[in-house]
């Protein structure tokens, strides 16, 4: 994976420095709080779903080492997004259509009542990665491998990784892409082939797409900077807003982000060296039952940064989004909470 390291974004400065945002809906319950991180000792590029009373989340491939072993692609659940417990593997054994690789960034949605996994097939400088396809009956799994989607040659994208699914107006969509550009396809009914002809949504800068529609407008949230070099990280997280779901996704002074190094940087890492470096890769928006947002990302800690194999730890994080002018994403000072802040709200 190439890994850029400048500041793109209109928001970013050089000081870094932290603001406090009001509250205009505090949380009903002060008692009850949380401190991050909400879930270790890692979940990298998290995918977030809700069935029935539980929120499922699903991680990156990873060698969780003597704190719980290799996990191929590890499913936590939660009923409050706070307190999260391990289920298990997403599948039962490596799906088989590249020779090596791990499998990276699954996301997970519900197509067509059944639970689809988009994943990435790759290792670090593959030069021909690709997306595949994974189906369960069920949340929790074992999720049944359809083979790829397409591999980077095949599509003619390079570093063809980080899907995103969405639906959007009866149409099925798949965002991907690392720093290559970031593009869009639609998706047949069935959602297991793609149909039409891809189009580039942003630029080299961006990769972990995710798009959140609010108030009728569409949130494009994308990660740049160095995803893992532990407590050196520069991930961060830039978002832009669009009138269709296809873009243009364009920043507060209406830059094209296909065009040019554009976004609104609303998360980075924390000053101080007892906080977090790195965070990104946020999965799916979560709203609970009073109406406030809420993002679950990855993020590293500064004080204990890698696993035993030498590998980045990225625990998974919780914070909550508010929104400025109807449409625009803010987090408490731009970065990662660090003092305990109030749970979210749900009545289960």
């Amino acid at each position: 994976m190439t890994s850029v390291f400048f500041c793109a974004c209109v928001a970013c400065n050089d000081k870094n420095e932290e603001f406090e945002i009001v509250d205009q809906n505090p949380d009903p319950n002060p008692n009850q709080t949380y401190t991050n991180p909400v879930f270790e000792p890692v979940l990298a590029d998290p995918s977030i779903l809700r069935d029935g009373d539980y929120f499922y989340a699903y991680g990156t491939e990873d060698d969780w080492g003597p704190e719980g072993g290799h996990k191929l692609v590890p499913i936590v659940r939660s009923t409050d997004l706070v307190d999260w417990e391990l289920v298990g593997n997403a599948f039962v054994s490596k799906p088989t259509w590249k020779n090596s690789g791990g499998i990276w960034a699954p996301d997970v949605a519900k197509v067509n009542g059944k639970f689809h996994m988009y994943y990435s097939y790759s290792t670090w400088g593959d030069p021909d990665p690709g997306i595949g396809l994974a189906i369960a009956d069920k949340p929790e799994g074992p999720f049944i491998d359809q083979g790829k989607l397409f591999l980077s040659s095949e599509i003619g994208v390079a570093n063809s990784i980080d899907a995103f699914y969405i639906e959007e107006e009866g149409k099925k969509y798949l965002f991907w892409g690392s720093f290559h550009g970031i593009y869009a396809i639609e998706l047949s009914e069935d959602g297991k082939n793609l149909k039409g002809e891809k189009k580039k949504i942003g630029d080299n800068h961006l990769e972990a797409s995710y798009i959140h529609k609010k108030n009728g407008k569409y949130v494009y949230f994308g990660s740049m900077g160095s995803c893992c070099e532990g407590a050196n990280s520069s991930y961060r997280v830039v978002v832009a807003v669009a009138d269709a779901i296809l873009g243009p996704y364009l920043d507060k002074n209406g830059n094209d982000i296909a065009k040019g190094f554009h976004g609104e940087l609303i998360l980075e890492g924390n000053t101080v060296d007892y906080g977090f470096a790195g965070p990104g890769h946020n999965g799916h928006i979560m709203t609970d039952d009073v109406g406030n947002d809420w993002i679950l990302y990855h993020a590293i800690p500064k004080n204990n940064p890698l696993l035993s194999n030498g590998a980045s730890r990225r625990p998974l994080m919780l914070d909550k989004i508010r929104w400025v002018d109807e449409v625009w994403p803010q987090i408490e000072n731009r970065s990662p909470s660090l003092s305990s802040r109030n749970v979210p709200e749900f009545d289960n």
